[in-house]
């Protein structure tokens, strides 16, 4: 019987240090991303440095050929408004097939509007026009980046989604890891095309990060909410 106490009190006591651990991360990436934002905002609007910008398009040419080009006109697709779209319809339609999973559906569809309305809402209040030697026409202004900031928060989100659902340790670590290359082989597609500076595409980084945070944050509340609403109407 002791010896089931102490296991039982070891499990748990492993479980809350990784609860504990997975609060502190979560907390680290909702600051390092606000602060990752307002340091962008800062250094493009107030001290209007381009040092940044021009050594990132200098790096970005070092790799320029027809080859690259197609390939990153290849990755940049799928952080563009036409994937995210349908991207974030089919993976919600999917989550609707698995109860215990439905409201996954609800995450994908609120994030994903909520921002895209976001970014769409800052490109007005910024104003900043696109660089001039962009590899293709793009419509709309340029800070912050959609690409970076919509797809960051897409594609975060499956980040998560994976995180807390594999269970198996070594897949968990795999999956995020090729994840957060994906997310970073986008950003580094719009540098690489003209059609962003890399200040914009660093603070879509920060905006979509901190906006993916925060909105797991509330609908997980609203969900414990929910049941706990629903335990009362049973226990009456």
């Amino acid at each position: 019987m002791q010896q089931e106490v102490k296991q039982a009190g070891k499990k748990a006591g492993m479980a809350l240090t990784v609860v504990s651990g997975q609060m502190v991360v979560a907390w680290l990436v909702f600051v390092g991303s606000a602060l990752l934002f307002f340091w962008m905002t800062r250094v493009v609007f107030v001290e209007q440095e381009k040092e940044l910008d021009q050594a990132a398009f200098a790096w970005a040419d070092q790799f320029a050929n027809p080859e690259t080009t197609q390939v990153m006109y290849f990755i940049t697709f799928f952080g563009s408004k036409n994937f995210l779209i349908y991207g974030s319809l089919a993976l919600a339609a999917f989550f609707l097939l698995f109860k215990k999973w439905r409201f996954y559906s609800l995450k994908v569809i609120a994030i994903s509007a909520t921002t895209t309305l976001f970014n769409q809402t800052m490109k007005w209040l910024f104003g900043r026009p696109r660089p001039e030697t962009a590899f293709l026409e793009q419509g709309g202004n340029s800070f912050p980046s959609g690409h970076a900031m919509i797809g960051g928060a897409f594609w975060g989100l499956l980040v998560y989604l994976v995180w807390t659902n594999v269970p198996q340790r070594w897949a968990r670590w795999l999956l995020c890891g090729l994840l957060g290359a994906w997310i970073l082989l986008i950003g580094f597609s719009r540098v690489y095309l003209n059609v962003h500076y890399a200040s914009d595409v660093l603070a879509g980084w920060g905006a979509g990060f901190f906006w993916l945070m925060l909105s797991i944050f509330l609908l997980n509340r609203l969900r414990q909410r929910k049941g706990r609403k629903a335990g009362q109407v049973l226990e009456e």
